[in-house]
């Protein structure tokens, strides 16, 4: 398994700046490659089971010679429909070694996320609290034992 803490970071980063931002991106391919080995092979939706966990999801969105888009995602069934939570759709840069979340759905069904994104007014804050988000899932996910 590849160790994340090996990144190699510059003295000058600093949590909420832009060259911090670029070593979490990197922690997040790391952390993602945990879970799939290649995201280019992804070409159907995928679904990783472990013992009575939730089912994760993986469902490629588009592939171009040096990114994937993927979308991440728990499914909760409940009353007849279909709730997903975190709903992440992930950018993989498979040249730079780089993952980033491009989009998170599903803020506007609680009112708590939905003030959490409007109270991050720059979009760097933004970037930097969606992606810290990322990462700490992948690597739950990981210690759960998922995997595809």
């Amino acid at each position: 398994m590849i160790a994340d803490q090996l990144c190699p970071t510059s003295w000058r980063a600093k949590p909420g700046g832009f060259v911090g931002l670029m070593t979490l991106y990197e922690s997040n391919y790391l952390r993602m490659s945990w879970l799939v080995a290649d995201p280019r092979a992804v070409r159907s939706p995928a679904s990783s089971s472990v013992g009575d966990g939730c089912d994760l999801y993986l469902i490629p969105l588009e592939h171009s010679r040096y990114t994937s888009l993927l979308r991440l995602t728990y499914e909760f069934r409940e009353d007849g429909g279909t709730t997903h939570e975190p709903d992440l759709e992930v950018c993989v840069y498979h040249d730079a070694r780089l993952a980033e979340v491009r989009a998170l759905r599903g803020v506007e069904r609680h009112p708590a996320m939905r003030r959490w994104q409007e109270r991050l007014a720059r979009e760097l804050d933004r970037r930097w609290a969606r992606n810290m988000m990322l990462n700490k899932w992948l690597e739950y996910c990981a210690e759960c034992g998922h995997r595809f």
